[in-house]
């Protein structure tokens, strides 16, 4: 519950008029589903620059196999200099340093070297794996690079790769890139970057928006192994077992755990040859950690027990420090001591880019420095979180028929601890002991959260359906009691559990509730970037004069909203509500959002946002501020997993209910948000981005979901280009429309 505290006051005027439509008994529209989501790792090595001639024909030289089995990698392209990656494996040397040369040229045969740097060295500390940093390079050009390691007189060479880098500050071109997220490894392949390669786009560079790698081995709520991929730890008994029996899989834990997710999802032909032709910029999201984490904290518990795991996410940064091209500490030239690049909590990977005169690119960091969900896995859903006090000051400005919604019976509530409640006490600390236990807790650790949960104010809307079940005699009449918010109005309705905490969430009762708790911490409670972060997001983006200001979000920003208010043939009056599809990403922070593209959309001109980690397509307009999410490149679409969870919850693919979330879920998102302007939840894919002194063209290349589990890399060119789309969109004056 949230107290006025020092007589502070609370202001709502700018906020929407909440509908005066609210759940009045237990919520289960969706069972639980997990995204899987996670980006990349970055390193930086940096080298001097030297001029010269390759020796190159005077030594046999080879493709690199298998000696360098993830090949090479660049990133993090500025005006005069960019990271080269590359990782060297030799069995019989597995404990040794091993000795690196890297060759840099303007020219694919090597002639004539920029750089010939022979004394680098992958250290087995960092699991032979090398970032370095050349500087003193030309703006905007072409250069051709390739790692070499000589054993027992033979020379062992990378495939050659191709880099490039910005446009000088100020220069007058065009720009071009692709954005892409989530490619999960496990029974999927990586077909649409294979169709990226069909394309042979002249890109500058490809934006990563995160999940680059996945941490479970095959998580069958969203993972499959039909494909024939799989991922598999080399030391599994370090790994985190989740799941029984059939569904038993291990979560990554150790530094080796997360190493081989690295190495195995390297290994893949598409993913290589993306990376050996266009350098990346890569930011993580949840799953180069864990699912849906914030911080350094895990969800799999959904808050049965505390998941602080300080050493884990140690270990999850490591490895993606080592094996992403990024430069995070704006590093010298040379090799980049991966062991010196600050970890958490004082991670800093975001970090914004200049691309010549129109665009200036702002990557942010989601993840480390957020709060948690507003809503506990483990809250009690008769919990009061707005006693009659707050609420009645946030209803302050709203229309007088919302008023009259918060008075009915509905949001009555009691303080279960008047010694008059004490048998219904007793009782909801009774059913709360048998629910937590039947969940997998200990007694010792279902009497604690009986304790911090059931007391205090609680809502009878909910208390009083457990104590019916158990005994009539003692429901608690509603009539004269004070009125008041509990979680089970925001769609909570049973412990421990993502639906109606993380999924799921009633968005109206959710948005009032927010609010509140945004200016009881004055914002706090919402503080997504953390003041560091903040502070430099603001800086650039005002200071920034490019025609362009693209900011990059691992998460997306269309508001993606279920409104079955006006579904006359769903019945279930329950079910008649505007619902949040998932409050991981930014609608999970709506006070926030709307005060930061407000001041974006009258401070900020040309600002669009690029999104990811939802495994589905959209352009829309929120607040006046265009936003583009990308598709993933693999791991299972919102509509499959929408599909899977209804039905699961009971719910045949016919009814009511199932034709409006899945058969029809474009139709009804964008229905509900009127800014939604194209929405595809069953493809996967990227987009390539075009950006121009008076426009940025955007277009989606999507394949069918379902073609992910099919291998179409020993296929003719023409069966993969037969099975994409591409919808192509105009972003101009605030606005996105059909180009």
């Amino acid at each position: 519950m949230f107290r006025v505290e020092g007589g502070a006051t609370l202001d709502f005027a700018d906020r929407e008029p909440l509908h005066p439509c609210f759940p009045r008994e237990s919520i289960a529209l969706f069972n639980p589903f997990k995204r899987r989501t996670f980006l990349q790792a970055v390193v930086a090595v940096a080298a001097t620059t030297t001029f010269g001639c390759s020796d190159d024909d005077s030594t046999d030289a080879s493709d690199g196999s298998p000696y360098f089995p993830q090949s090479l990698a660049s990133g993090d392209p500025r005006p005069d200099s960019v990271v080269l990656w590359v990782r060297v494996e030799d069995k019989d040397r597995a404990g040794d340093n091993l000795p690196l040369r890297l060759e840099v040229s303007p020219t694919e045969d090597f002639k004539t070297l920029v750089l010939d740097k022979k004394d680098l060295s992958a250290l087995a500390e960092h699991d032979h794996a090398v970032k370095v940093k050349v500087t003193g390079l030309s703006a905007r050009t072409t250069y051709y690079y390739r790692f070499s390691y000589e054993k027992d007189g033979q020379k062992h060479t990378t495939r050659t790769g191709r880099t490039r880098t910005a446009p000088a500050a100020g220069d007058d071109v065009p720009v071009k890139f692709v954005f892409a997220s989530c490619q999960d490894f496990i029974g999927r392949y990586y077909n649409a970057w294979q169709r990226l390669l069909q394309l042979d786009a002249d890109l500058d560079f490809v934006v990563f928006l995160g999940d680059y790698v996945y941490e479970t081995t095959g998580d069958t709520s969203f993972q499959s192994g039909d494909g024939g991929r799989a991922m598999r730890f080399s030391a599994p008994e370090e790994a985190l077992p989740q799941g029984t029996g059939l569904t038993a899989f291990l979560a990554a834990n150790s530094l080796s755990n997360y190493r081989d997710l690295y190495k195995t999802t390297r290994t893949d032909r598409q993913l290589q040859g993306v990376h050996e032709r266009y350098p990346f910029i890569i930011v993580w999201d949840d799953h180069e950690f864990s699912d849906d984490c914030w911080q350094d904290v895990a969800t799999y518990e959904d808050g049965k027990r505390d998941e602080t795991q300080l050493t884990r996410k140690l270990n999850a940064e490591q490895a993606f420090l080592e094996y992403i091209p990024l430069d995070t500490a704006q590093s010298g030239a040379g090799a980049i001591d991966v062991g010196s690049e600050p970890r958490f909590p004082n991670s800093r990977i975001y970090r914004d880019f200049e691309y010549g005169k129109h665009l200036k690119l702002l990557v942010t960091d989601y993840r480390s420095y957020r709060p948690d969900h507003l809503i506990p896995e483990d809250a009690y859903p008769g919990g009061v979180v707005l006693d009659a006090t707050l609420l009645g000051a946030a209803l302050q400005d709203q229309p007088d028929a919302v008023k009259q919604t918060f008075q009915t019976d509905t949001f009555a509530y009691v303080n279960i601890d008047d010694a008059a409640y004490a048998n219904q006490k007793q009782v909801l600390q009774g059913v709360y002991l048998s629910q937590a236990k039947a969940a997998g807790l200990t007694d010792a650790e279902a009497a604690q959260k009986a304790g911090q949960w059931v007391t205090g104010p609680v809502a009878l809307y909910y208390v009083n359906q457990v104590l019916a079940a158990v005994n009539k005699g003692l429901v608690i009449p509603p009539g004269d009691k004070p009125r008041g918010l509990a979680y089970a109005h925001m769609g909570k309705a049973a412990l421990f559990n993502i639906q109606g905490s993380r999924y799921v969430v009633v968005k109206d009762t959710f948005d009032l509730f927010a609010a509140v708790k945004f200016k009881m911490t004055a914002g706090k409670s919402e503080d997504v970037f953390g003041p560091a972060q903040e502070e430099w997001f603001q800086q650039t983006l005002t200071t920034a004069q490019n025609t362009w200001k693209m900011v990059v979000s691992s998460t997306s920003l269309s508001a993606l909203i279920w409104d079955f208010r006006q579904q006359a043939d769903i019945s279930d009056p329950t079910l008649r509500q505007r619902f949040y599809f998932s409050v991981d990403q930014w609608d999970g922070f709506p006070t926030k959002k709307k005060v930061m593209l407000n001041a974006l959309k009258a401070g900020v001109t040309n600002t669009l946002f690029l999104s990811g980690d939802i495994h589905a397509s959209f352009a829309s307009v929120e607040e006046g501020v265009p936003t583009l999410t990308a598709p993933a490149i693999t791991s299972g679409s919102i509509k499959s997993l929408a599909s899977l969870a209804l039905i699961g919850a009971g719910y045949a693919a016919g009814a009511p209910v199932y034709q409006h979330a899945v058969v029809e879920m474009e139709k009804t998102l964008q229905a509900s948000n009127p800014g939604l302007r194209f929405a595809d939840a069953d493809s996967h894919g990227f987009v390539l981005v075009e950006v121009k002194a008076d426009e940025t063209l955007a277009t989606f290349h999507l394949i069918p979901a379902g073609e992910v589990a099919k291998d179409y890399s020993k296929r003719a060119d023409s069966e993969l280009e037969a099975k994409f789309t591409a919808k192509t969109f105009r972003v101009k004056n605030s606005d996105i429309q059909p180009a």
